[in-house]
């Protein structure tokens, strides 16, 4: 039995050098700003002029308290735009992983509450990013190293 524990082990072991840090860092940063880049880009048409149901959107279907829902709009556009094209660069990944979670947050609790079990997956690769960083394939390993 101890033997078969040991093999498996082995096997893990090896599996694990075979996927590199950077790696995962690279995928947490592509997936999330891929998300969020398409989402953003469904909110505007041209470049960054939001589009009338975006603000139809935020009015009525968006349930963001405190933020008046034209503000709320153009901001959560923004950072969808903002955000992803840093996660790419891996350039301040820890802060742009961490205000992704946040929007995420606002989205879950008021938003999509019934959408946990796509915003944990969302959340699982942002954690990663904002303890671990963006690994060795980004701006911040090159510039902070």
């Amino acid at each position: 039995m101890n033997s078969l524990i040991d093999n498996v082990q082995r096997l893990f072991d090896m599996l694990g050098r075979m996927i590199p840090e950077w790696g995962i860092a690279l995928l947490a940063r592509g997936a999330i700003a891929y998300t969020f880049w398409s989402s953003g880009r469904s909110k505007v048409s041209g470049i960054l002029d939001l589009s009338d149901s975006t603000f139809l959107l935020f009015e009525h279907e968006y349930n963001v308290p405190v933020i008046p829902s034209d503000i709320a709009a153009y901001m959560a556009t923004y950072a969808e735009h903002f955000f992803p094209i840093l996660l790419v660069l891996g350039l301040f990944t820890k802060f742009a992983a961490l205000s992704l979670l946040l929007m995420t947050a606002v989205i879950q609790i008021f938003v999509y509450p019934e959408a946990w079990n796509v915003h944990m997956w969302w959340a699982l690769a942002m954690l990663y990013l904002i303890r671990y960083g963006g690994g060795k394939l980004s701006l911040d390993h090159f510039l902070w190293k």
